[in-house]
């Protein structure tokens, strides 16, 4: 096995397997707060299902969450250009165009993808918003608060504390369960994409930006959770009628019940079946 540079071993493993395999592959891309980890029951899921996969890390990306709250540094001053090229550098080692799943800010970096031409489809959950996204719920600002009530925050990497894990991320399920997810998938986030996010709309040059006429974007599945705080339904909304203006298929799906840790709590199970659904009409 022989790793290209800036791709991890893991990945590395992964793309060999995928590209030997002849099989579709979906590739994921995590959101802040979390790593490629959380994506290890979707993995499962798709490979069942008849699929390759290969889940991403972001730059710096630690392999393990005790390494991520050991060293937090190593994840700061990340931005969304920065992100967006580096999974761009690893979809690249793969033979075939790969549908692309992302979650939060992973489904904003999905849907920058798209539009460079790397998916054959994609599905963004819970996307973070790009520039002409306007509406601004009160939740977001509590959600994304620990970030943005600094500005020093800019450079550097956020940890939640439970209570503001539970409203952003596990709102929808149990303290119990919110406590165990706390506990397993949360790390530090660079602080970065968030500000990038807020002003997108002030800043002609934001990195948080999508070309949405772009003609080879592919079909897309928006998913949208209705008790989300951070990515709330007038986002996803708001996401979904700047992009079905495409030529290619878009399509939206509203969860009932549902938070921001959709992908990776009790419940992850229905949105995978959601998504493959979707990619199985639509991709195949």
């Amino acid at each position: 096995m022989t790793v290209t540079p800036n791709t991890t071993a893991r990945e590395t493993a992964e793309i060999e397997t995928a590209n030997a395999s002849g099989k579709p592959t979906v590739v994921f891309i995590h959101g802040l707060w979390l790593l490629a980890a959380s994506w290890n029951n979707w993995i499962d899921f798709f490979e069942e299902a008849g699929f390759a996969a290969v889940a991403l890390d972001w730059p710096g990306d630690p392999e393990t969450v005790a390494q991520a709250h050991a060293n937090p540094g190593v994840m700061a001053k990340k931005s969304i250009t920065e992100v967006a090229d580096r999974c761009q550098s690893v979809v690249a080692q793969l033979k075939v165009k790969p549908i692309i799943v992302g979650h939060s800010f992973g489904g904003l970096i999905a849907q920058i993808l798209a539009a460079r031409g790397l998916a054959k489809a994609a599905v963004a959950i819970s996307p973070a918003p790009f520039r002409g996204v306007l509406p601004l719920p009160f939740s977001v600002l509590k959600a994304t608060w620990p970030v943005l009530s600094n500005p020093a925050n800019r450079g550097r990497a956020i940890a939640l504390t439970f209570k503001q894990f539970k409203y952003g991320f596990a709102n929808a399920v149990s303290d119990v369960e919110a406590k165990s997810l706390h506990s397993t998938f949360h790390v530090p986030a660079p602080g970065l994409p968030i500000f990038q996010a807020a002003t997108a709309n002030l800043n002609p040059w934001t990195q948080a930006k999508v070309d949405t006429r772009f003609v080879d974007r592919g079909p897309l599945l928006i998913v949208a959770a209705d008790q989300d705080h951070t990515v709330p339904l007038s986002i996803s909304r708001a996401s979904f009628r700047l992009q079905s203006k495409n030529t290619s298929p878009t399509e939206i799906v509203e969860i009932q019940g549902r938070g921001h840790s959709l992908v990776f709590d009790s419940g992850w199970e229905d949105v995978a079946q959601i998504a493959l659904d979707f990619i199985s009409r639509k991709a195949s």
